[in-house]
């Protein structure tokens, strides 16, 4: 698979990555081999990224009992700030990022993380900076490489010009493009990796029962204006390509517990991109007709 250097970063990640929570949030240990045969078809078919997060469930546990003896092969990303049923005690301190940290850490299998990214707290908690204090002291120590921040809107805003941070991972897809107006430039400018979540809008373009009712209702606003000449019969497709296409993104990031779902996308990303460069245009025309106030989904 196609690979990018992540920002600033030495870190090489491939352009679609794996995204975690699902397999910890939704695949109970009777199905935990489901869930291994995820992880491993993934690093199998040339995946060399995985996002998780402390609090999604069992998924850095999953991580580190399915594939920690192939460390070597991905990049990997959790994310600190959200307690979960290990943690205890005040929300947003320093002393629960470098809790979190260690946990995760053990859960994980690993001696290091190459990124640990604080987990969408507002702009009040970045500017208090407790917590990045915390995340800088993890990588002084050599438990990360590097510290990102996972957010959207001012405190991604915030984030980005900080200039603390190595990585933003925000959300971006056809219906939902404020990062494209308002944050890869400036986080391109200073060098940050890009990581996109949602990238397929929880496949609202095709009405998916996942996606939010706001992903939904912008959907139909977008359609409503006619059908767009080239665009892809594969909805998938056309997600993963309009996201895809902008030169910012380094790396987006799919979740699933289908190990089938893992092998189609790539097979996507691999063979059917890029889609027509007229069909992203005429995508952003209609958002930037109608989304003048629609800010990103958090």
């Amino acid at each position: 698979m196609k690979t990018r250097t992540l920002g600033k970063t030495d870190l090489r990640v491939s352009r679609l990555g794996l995204g975690l929570a699902e397999i910890g949030l939704e695949l109970v240990l009777k199905r935990e081999g489901e869930a291994i045969r995820v992880l491993n078809e993934a690093l199998d078919a040339g995946i060399t990224f995985l996002d998780t997060a402390a609090c999604y469930g069992d998924s850095e546990a999953l991580i580190g009992r399915a594939v920690a003896h192939r460390r070597d092969e991905f990049v990997l990303a959790t994310k600190a700030g959200h307690p979960n049923s290990g943690h205890s005690g005040a929300l947003w301190t320093a002393e629960l990022i470098a809790d979190s940290i260690e946990h995760s850490l053990e859960r994980l299998k690993t001696d290091h993380l190459d990124l640990i990214q604080l987990h969408s707290c507002c702009p009040e908690v970045l500017e208090q900076g407790d917590v990045i204090r915390a995340l800088l002291d993890a990588k002084q120590a050599g438990k990360t490489r590097y510290v990102g921040y996972s957010g959207d809107n001012e405190a991604a805003r915030w984030a980005v010009e900080s200039g603390y941070f190595d990585t933003l991972q925000t959300s971006y897809n056809l219906v939902d493009q404020r990062a494209r107006v308002d944050l890869f430039s400036e986080a391109r400018a200073r060098g940050l990796g890009i990581i996109v979540k949602r990238p397929i809008a929880n496949a609202a373009w095709g009405y998916g029962n996942g996606a939010s009712s706001l992903y939904r209702q912008r959907v139909r606003k977008m359609a409503e204006m006619g059908p767009i000449p080239g665009a892809p019969d594969d909805l998938i497709l056309l997600a993963l390509g309009f996201t895809l296409a902008h030169d910012a993104v380094d790396t987006a990031i799919v979740g699933t517990k289908n190990p089938e779902h893992v092998r189609a996308n790539v097979e996507l990303v691999e063979h059917r991109l890029p889609i027509p460069a007229e069909v992203v245009a005429e995508l952003q025309r209609r958002y930037d007709e109608l989304g003048n106030d629609w800010f990103q989904q958090e």
